[in-house]
């Protein structure tokens, strides 16, 4: 859909802001300073690509002839939807300022094929396992499911779909990257400028302590999950919505306080899906439904649209459902469409439309 702002000469993207060549690269800050060259003058980087995205966002005439193609069908008065596809060319086709909510769950970029296999114990007379008044028992290995984790050039990835993320997000909306500690920080600076530092929210940490442990330093126990809003002044966010946390020290507030509890702070405590549990999927890096329904309590309201594009196992349509939210759900791995597909169960099939991009 895009090719990069920065640099491109292509003359169908006339009028783009561009960033000068590496030689001639001037980057004092994301208000000030600037540089020239031959008398040209350029902009700061973080300060010309948010006057790009908020002030002359347009797209090629090809987006159009591209979208004709594909054939989408959605629309914010239609039905839930999971879309099987790649998530770029399904971003391309929906209407600018179209969602409340967008919470994105990317590949972390950890160099490996994420795999998860699930493994149940029954009952054989030729089990080599002995357990309760001398029955045997064997264990069957499950289907496998995997995808692929690791990108020579993760932020030419990564990049255009957050660009796509800023135009589909409401005046008022939210976006939620879920990362970890290896690409968090490069995160960070490119929302800066797609965004304005100024609508940086939070950066939630995801505590958890389950798994192995590190012998050689502090173990890695957390997820990072950066908050930016569209708006500064005017974005949604209804604390009375979220889940209340126990206080840690309840006599030091009143008995009223005590029985109703506190707002999370930007430390959210909570387990991971746990292996045994009700909850799981039987997916890769699967993400619990209460940090998500957190999320999605406090920064919708009731008959919103949620956007989630790397849907994996379906959490984020699953917390949108329950909180009576309307979600779209995309995703290329057929993995993690059946997955979806038996998560919401009949659910999905009665009241969500089910697209595979191009059919």
């Amino acid at each position: 859909m895009f090719e990069p702002l920065l640099g491109s000469e292509n003359p169908k993207y006339q009028g783009f802001l561009t960033e000068p060549s590496p030689t001639n690269r001037c980057f004092e800050g994301p208000r000030t300073g600037g540089c020239t060259n031959n008398g040209a003058k350029f902009e700061p980087l973080a300060t010309s690509l948010r006057k790009t995205r908020r002030d002359s966002l347009r797209l090629p005439v090809e987006w159009a002839q591209y979208n004709q193609t594909m054939k989408l069908k959605w629309s914010t008065t239609g039905p839930d939807m999971v879309v099987a596809g790649n998530n770029l060319d399904v971003l391309s086709q929906l209407p600018d300022e179209s969602f409340q909510m967008i919470y994105i769950d990317p590949p972390f970029n950890t160099g490996k094929v994420q795999k998860l296999q699930s493994l149940k114990t029954v009952r054989s007379e030729t089990g080599s396992r002995v357990g309760f008044k001398g029955q045997t028992y064997e264990h069957v290995r499950g289907h496998m499911k995997s995808y692929g984790d690791s990108f020579d050039d993760y932020w030419s990835f990564l990049e255009p779909r957050l660009e796509e993320a800023w135009r589909l997000l409401k005046p008022t909306g939210t976006l939620y990257l879920h990362l970890d500690y290896r690409e968090v920080h490069y995160a960070k600076v490119l929302l800066d400028a797609l965004f304005g530092p100024e609508c940086f929210l939070n950066e939630i940490i995801w505590a958890y302590d389950y798994g192995a442990r590190a012998k050689k330093k502090w173990p890695t126990k957390h997820d990072n999950i950066l908050v930016y809003v569209k708006d500064p002044e005017n974005y949604y966010f209804n604390s009375e919505e979220v889940d209340r946390e126990p206080y840690m020290a309840p006599g030091l507030v009143t008995p009223e306080k005590a029985a109703l509890g506190k707002l999370p702070t930007d430390v959210w405590w909570h387990t991971i899906v746990s292996p045994t549990g009700k909850e799981k999927t039987g997916y890769p890096t699967q993400k619990p439904l209460g940090i998500l329904r957190r999320m999605v309590a406090a920064s919708s309201a009731r008959g919103d649209w949620v956007l989630d594009f790397f849907a994996g196992s379906g959490t984020t349509g699953a917390a949108a459902r329950e909180l009576g939210r309307r979600f779209l759900l995309v995703d290329q791995n057929p993995e993690a469409i059946d997955v979806i597909k038996s998560r919401l169960g009949s659910d999905l099939i009665n009241n969500t439309e089910f697209q595979v991009l191009g059919e």
